[in-house]
């Protein structure tokens, strides 16, 4: 375990209009700077983890999303895991960040009470994989991110229009909240897809959880509207062949047809 030192992070909200951001879509995390903890790098990362200092909420978060570390570091991806020493209520319990070509999986639980507030929402048993399922949105963002396609639309897809009467700065924070929601979108289909392809029996239950998530504080349209892509994913055989992201596509895709 190191500290890390990461003064240019780039997280959701915290950086200029010339970046291109990578997020969860919650509150953004501030600079970490010294505040973040390695944990451990992915190509380090062992069959158990038990990192010292960490609180054991924080070590059940890494627990259970230790699976999906592996598999990243499997697949060869950059992913680090941080923990943050001190959180708010604001920030959410997992986002992830950028920087120097490697992703930063951040866990913010300390004195943030949403951190236990998620599990007791899980369904009972299934923790662990619903925890697993939080992890594989999370790489969703890291491929996209890698792959230098963030915010980006496939091809034969354009941007929909804006709305008439807005002023400058509201028609750029439509086109984000419409990006935003698009990468959001496609994170819980690789999620799914993850979930689909390790925890198949359980993947009607796992995917209500993500719906009823989904619809806390929901607002039609907004950056975590995803039930639009939820909805086609309620059967798994939806999703496609391939890798968990290759798997993520033609459902992703479609829903785009109906909201560009």
């Amino acid at each position: 375990m190191k500290t890390v030192h990461t003064p240019l992070l780039k997280t959701a909200r915290a950086q200029s209009s010339g970046t291109q951001p990578l997020l969860r879509g919650f509150h953004a995390l501030a600079v970490l700077a010294a505040q973040g903890l390695v944990v451990a790098a992915a190509v380090a990362w062992s069959a158990c983890v038990h990192a010292a200092g960490l609180t054991p909420l924080e070590q059940r978060w890494v627990d259970g999303m230790t699976p999906v570390i592996r598999e990243a570091r499997s697949i060869g991806l950059p992913l680090d895991v941080a923990v943050r020493p001190q959180a708010s209520a604001d920030d959410a319990p997992v986002a992830l960040g950028f920087l120097n070509g490697r992703c930063k999986l951040v866990l913010s639980l300390r004195g943030n009470p949403e951190g236990q507030a998620v599990l007791d929402r899980m369904p009972p048993g299934l923790e662990n994989p619903a925890l697993e399922l939080m992890a594989a949105h999370e790489l969703g963002h890291c491929r996209r991110y890698l792959d230098g396609a963030w915010f980006g639309l496939p091809a034969g897809f354009s941007p929909g229009q804006v709305p008439e009467g807005l002023s400058p700065e509201l028609q750029e924070a439509y086109r984000s909240m419409k990006s935003t929601r698009r990468e959001e979108g496609y994170g819980d289909l690789v999620a799914l897809a993850w979930t689909r392809q390790q925890h198949a029996q359980q993947y009607a239950q796992l995917h209500a959880w993500l719906v009823s998530e989904r619809r806390r504080d929901y607002l039609p349209g907004d950056h975590h509207d995803t039930l639009a892509w939820l909805q086609l994913a309620r059967d798994p055989a939806g999703l496609g062949p391939g890798s968990i992201f290759e798997a993520a596509r033609p459902i992703w895709e479609r829903a785009l047809q109906s909201d560009e």
